[in-house]
């Protein structure tokens, strides 16, 4: 047994309740309005409560997958909204979701690998989400936006980009997320978009993609955060 290690987590936990302001809970015990709802990839480089700057209980809703996938799919082969978004936009009243890629993502570089030479990676689960990445990164990898796309970056991370779309298609297409605003993020720390390591980058609001639209919607001292690799955009 890891002894040490549970001792370190214990000893985290003890500071993070020693940071917690008094009555942090006292309105939020019985119900949540978390007001945002972030789905990011699964990686321990990538803190949602960290990039958001989140530092007590009730404002984000977090859920995290490979691949940032707000996609889920049914025994029946439904394509519906994952309930890990789509419970907060029903139930708490949440009017945002924030989809949230990040650089260098090993998701989408597994997908990568599947798409060009047909293997997966052994463990069951890791391949089945693998799995539903692919036809995205498949279709990207034929998409001249992706492929005469920012020749500095790698493809895997305009393919980040490209998956990020995708899925804020489908959220502001189901009628689970009517109503809510949906973004499309992707997280630097490859110095792709910039040089500010851990900034988040605005690529899509709503299914809008075109950076002078974005860049109007952030406002002129926020224009910094709007970016995108992919071409023509």
């Amino acid at each position: 047994m890891t002894r040490d290690r549970l001792t370190e987590l214990l000893d985290r936990n003890d500071a993070h309740v020693a940071a917690l302001d008094r009555g942090a809970f006292a309105d939020k015990r019985d119900v949540q309005r978390p007001p945002v709802v972030s789905v990011c990839c699964s990686d321990s480089r990538v803190s949602q409560e960290g990039m958001w700057s989140v530092d007590g209980p009730g404002y984000l809703f977090t859920a995290g997958n490979i691949g940032n996938r707000v996609i889920d799919v049914t025994e029946d082969g439904e394509r519906v909204l994952e309930g890990s978004a789509a419970y907060p936009l029903g139930h708490t009243e949440t009017n945002v979701l924030a989809v949230v890629g990040h650089t260098g993502c090993g998701a989408v570089g597994a997908a990568l690998h599947a798409v060009e030479t047909g293997e997966y990676p052994a463990e069951a689960g890791v391949r089945a989400d693998v799995e539903e990445l692919v036809p995205i990164v498949e279709e990207g990898t034929t998409d001249p936006a992706v492929v005469e796309g920012d020749a500095d970056t790698t493809l895997r991370n305009r393919l980040v980009e490209y998956n990020v779309h995708e899925q804020v298609s489908f959220a502001t297409g189901d009628p689970d997320a009517a109503g809510a605003d949906v973004y499309g993020f992707v997280y630097d720390f490859h110095g792709a978009y910039g040089e500010r390591d851990g900034a988040a980058y605005l690529v899509n609001a709503n299914g809008d993609r075109d950076p002078d639209s974005l860049r109007e919607l952030v406002g002129p001292d926020r224009t910094d955060h709007v970016g995108t690799l992919l071409a023509g955009e």
